[in-house]
């Protein structure tokens, strides 16, 4: 399987295929996916789901992902990396890495506000255009392009409920989880005393409030989250461990180190090594 990097900002590509396009590869970037038009089937990280003209998929590095055409299909592929999210000043959004990396835990298309769908074609259709004529100042009008359809996607993730949490969850339940997954990285704000006040609910109704909405205690689901981002790092980034320990706020190595290895029953370092062998053996095949 190959392993495919990417080496600028952003890069847009085109097809109009009647085969999968991505097949046996490996990513190290963000991609989104929009379908102009045809139909099919999306896998994505043993789950599949149909496709059709107007869905947008977001997919995060190390998806395994494939399409299975039915009727010929265009595909515009966005393509960007999580170093440039993260060092982008966004204006409003917090972590949005995360909200993106979010993307991982659903299926299909990302488009559940309807208005949107109308922005995304437009964008879509301009990105088009720049590629058709390529004309001054093109490289910078194709970022905003972009930009507006990370802004999109994110807004769209956002007001996803979570994969546990009931049909008729309501919408303060995706009101506290957008708030913890934009403060992730700061534990004084995640903690239960805070997040109850906020919401106006009391500290012991929070815990059964958040379970009956998403199937999940708020602790499990905090611990989840941070442990994804922080897997990302070791696999996707060359960050220190010491630059993690401060980016999420835990005490020293050790406290990080301690909270790692109740899920992976390894450290950090170790994590990180059997996953540059992996990716190794994956570049070679």
């Amino acid at each position: 399987m190959k392993k495919e990097n990417i080496d600028q900002l952003v890069k847009v590509e085109y097809y109009k295929t009647e085969d999968c396009p991505v097949k046996n590869h490996l990513f190290s970037f963000f991609q989104m996916v929009y379908v102009i038009s045809g139909s099919g089937f999306f896998k994505i990280n043993n789950n599949i789901t149909t496709y059709k003209s107007g869905s947008l998929i977001l997919l995060t590095p190390n998806d395994h992902h494939s399409f299975e055409i039915s009727d010929t299909t265009e595909f515009l592929f966005v393509k960007f990396s999580e170093r440039y999210i993260r060092e982008y000043n966004w204006n409003n959004i917090n972590c949005i890495e995360c909200l993106l990396y979010h993307a991982s835990h659903l299926s299909g298309c990302i488009l559940g506000n309807k208005p949107d769908e109308f922005l995304v074609k437009s964008i879509v259709d301009s990105l088009l255009h720049g590629m058709k004529h390529n004309d001054l100042y093109n490289e910078d009008l194709t970022l905003h392009y972009v930009n507006a359809l990370i802004v999109i996607a994110a807004r769209n993730i956002s007001k996803m409920k979570p994969a546990n949490a009931h049909i008729n969850a309501d919408k303060r339940i995706l009101g506290i989880i957008d708030y913890i997954q934009g403060n992730i990285h700061d534990p004084q704000l995640l903690k239960a005393s805070v997040i109850s006040q906020k919401f106006g609910l009391s500290e012991t109704y929070l815990g059964s409030y958040f379970k009956n909405q998403c199937g999940e205690t708020i602790q499990h689901f905090i611990s989840n989250y941070k442990m994804r981002l922080i897997e990302h790092r070791l696999m996707f980034s060359d960050m220190r461990i010491n630059e993690i320990v401060s980016e999420f706020g835990f005490a020293d190595e050790s406290h990080l180190n301690k909270f790692f290895k109740k899920r992976h029953q390894i450290s950090l370092t170790e994590f990180r090594k059997k996953r540059q062998v992996v990716n190794e053996s994956v570049e070679i095949n």
